[in-house]
């Protein structure tokens, strides 16, 4: 009983209050603002983009999925193709050169290109080289870790940078 009469007594409390209602004026973003948020967000990491590359003094390549790249070194053997094995050293970085995450000397790491949990980008940078090949990747966060980040170490909306050296390619882990 005792119980019932707290739970009327709660619920009555809580109804009562309007403090968190929304205010009748306010209006939900409609669909269009929306777009034009994001569209205005990717142009403002575009432009972060810009003065990196001018900061670095490298001309990026620009596919077409925004993704922008320079090769550092070309080893001249064949690029690397969806579901085989890549092997890499790897230091990732953000646009204002905090290191975020790296492969452990020595000892590269390997993923399945199409189809392991990597970046939708550094699936299709990978395919732009081939073994003995290095490249300076710049992912903008559409392409990496999206709106929320990694929740770790990659804050929200971050664009990427990888230094990327592909060690090996393989159909066989």
């Amino acid at each position: 009983m005792k119980t019932a009469v707290f739970f009327f007594l709660a619920l009555a409390v809580s109804c009562g209050d309007e403090r968190g209602t929304p205010n009748r004026d306010q209006q939900m973003p409609t669909a269009d603002s929306m777009i034009d948020d994001n569209i205005a967000a990717v142009k403002l990491e575009q432009h972060d983009i810009d003065l990196y590359a001018t900061r670095i003094g490298l001309s990026l390549i620009t596919t077409g999925t925004g993704i922008r790249y320079h090769m550092l070194r070309n080893a001249d053997a064949p690029d690397a193709k969806p579901d085989q094995w890549a092997k890499v050293n790897y230091r990732l970085e953000l646009l204002n050169g905090d290191s975020a995450y790296a492969s452990e000397p020595g000892y590269p790491e390997s993923f399945h290109i199409g189809m392991d949990d990597v970046e939708s980008g550094l699936h299709e940078a990978i395919q732009l080289m081939g073994p003995g090949d290095s490249a300076l990747i710049v992912i903008p966060s559409y392409r990496a870790h999206g709106i929320i980040g990694d929740q770790d170490r990659i804050p929200m909306r971050s664009t990427v940078v990888y230094h990327l050296g592909l060690v090996s390619v393989s159909d066989r882990r």
